[in-house]
């Protein structure tokens, strides 16, 4: 789970500051204010994690990638080439991670949570690294780039790394933007647990699922050969057949201390009724032994089964929401962009309560980008109530301030009131009241003369 989040020079941020990231993490503002890069950041260190190509250093992204970026000069803040992107994450461990020394094979380090951090630069026209490391408790792990050269130095401080013997090689350039090479292994006698932190490094991101505001329209029929998608797809594809590969597991879920568990599909049933969009859905063949699926919903008790097609819109852009929340494995961060769109808002409100429930219940971090008053809304009353901890939730909010983004936390107290609300955080509704009563007693007043 993400603790800590620092990004400098990247899009329109020169500074994001640490930021607390908290099981439930919301970033609201306008639009163009920046929220929706924080989540780009994210995506583009987990697309740079999965790419095969151990040499890049960034993956920026492509067509068939999570995210698109361009390229650095698209990337880096200002488009000022000649500055450096830096990051810095921390996050906590699923399980202690037990490091043993190879020399004597006693343990050496028992680590609950790893912060890593990187500076990236472009010269000429080739991304290098300029360090990376790994911290820990007092420790220190990672690699420097020698001045005007293509070689590096380890960083292994305080620890004492033991040179083998034989000539001092330097180091050739780190893995991607956070991975040692082998020789780091290789030339030292007692580091041989390096490959650990970049281990720990990549389950991270291999724990993230995504889903973007612009989802699929619903279809007539669903193809299902049997495969077990990782997630519900950038765009909500995945959905049904991530329905169907869980049914295929038997997966089951606690919705909460001292509850009967629920499939993933009577979980999911659950919250479209509570959101009174559908009273049932039924996911079936469209013959026996067949691979082609319709999903058919009741709108009303007793009412006719009808094709998700038929029915309003809001039901197929809520489903991949409610199907990731519920389908991925406990431990993901799930990061959500605009999950409201097409919402009612009375809908947009539960939406919240979709999100405490996970977090609550399931060992999942999310992380929500939006635009929701009443999400926003149902978050304070929940706290409020005692149904959400205060600590379990971290609200931002982003704006624009002389061409770079700036970020506020919002400060909740225990009643759920936020201590320092922005000016301007949402549309002025006493202004817009105040105008219409003025127009209405003008046109009054025309009409009696």
């Amino acid at each position: 789970m993400l603790t800590r989040l620092r990004a400098q020079n990247f899009k329109s941020w020169r500074d994001t500051g640490d930021l607390e990231i908290a099981p439930l993490t919301g970033l609201f503002g306008a639009n163009n204010s920046g929220k929706t890069s924080i989540l780009q950041l994210l995506l583009m260190l987990k697309q740079t994690v999965e790419s095969p190509d151990r040499r890049r250093v960034l993956h920026f992204g492509d067509e068939r990638s999570l995210v698109d970026l361009g390229t650095f000069f698209d990337v880096v803040h200002a488009h000022t080439t000649e500055e450096a992107l830096a990051f810095w994450l921390t996050w906590a461990l699923p399980q202690p991670l037990q490091v043993a020394d190879p020399e004597t094979n006693r343990r050496l380090f028992e680590i609950k949570a790893l912060s890593f951090s990187t500076v990236v630069h472009q010269r000429d026209t080739r991304l290098g690294v300029e360090t990376f490391v790994y911290r820990f408790d007092d420790q220190r792990f990672g690699m420097a780039r020698r001045p005007d050269e293509e070689r590096y130095d380890l960083i292994s401080e305080p620890y004492h790394a033991k040179r083998t013997l034989g000539r001092k090689w330097p180091l050739p350039p780190p893995v991607k933007c956070y991975g040692f090479p082998d020789e780091a292994v290789g030339y030292y006698q007692n580091t041989g647990f390096l490959p650990d932190f970049v281990l720990a490094f990549e389950n991270l991101f291999s724990g993230i699922a995504y889903l973007g505001p612009l989802r699929e329209y619903p279809k007539r029929s669903y193809v299902w050969a049997g495969e077990s998608p990782l997630d519900v797809g950038r765009r909500g594809e995945l959905a049904v057949p991530a329905l169907l590969a869980s049914r295929s597991m038997g997966k089951v879920i606690s919705p909460g201390p001292r509850k009967r568990r629920q499939t993933v599909e009577e979980r999911v049933g659950y919250w479209l009724q509570r959101m009174r969009l559908v009273d049932s859905f039924m996911l079936e063949p469209l013959a026996e032994n067949r691979k082609v699926y319709e999903l058919r919903v009741k709108t009303r008790s007793g009412g006719p089964q009808v094709l998700i097609t038929d029915v309003g819109f809001g039901v197929s852009q809520i489903l991949p929401v409610l199907v990731l929340c519920y389908y991925v494995p406990e431990g993901s961060i799930i990061l959500l962009e605009q999950p409201e769109i097409h919402l009612h808002p009375s809908v947009q409100a539960d939406l919240a309560d979709v999100l405490i429930d996970v977090v609550n219940n399931r060992n999942v971090q999310i992380i929500v980008e939006s635009h929701s008053e009443h999400l926003l809304r149902r978050l304070q009353r929940r706290i409020a109530e005692e149904e959400l901890a205060a600590d379990k939730a971290a609200l931002y909010f982003c704006r624009i301030e002389g061409g770079e983004s700036q970020i506020e936390r919002l400060h909740l107290d225990l009643f759920g009131n936020i201590t320092n609300w922005p000016q301007d955080f949402w549309a002025d509704e006493m202004s817009d009241r105040t105008a219409q009563v003025e127009a209405m007693a003008r046109r009054m007043g025309a009409g009696a003369r």
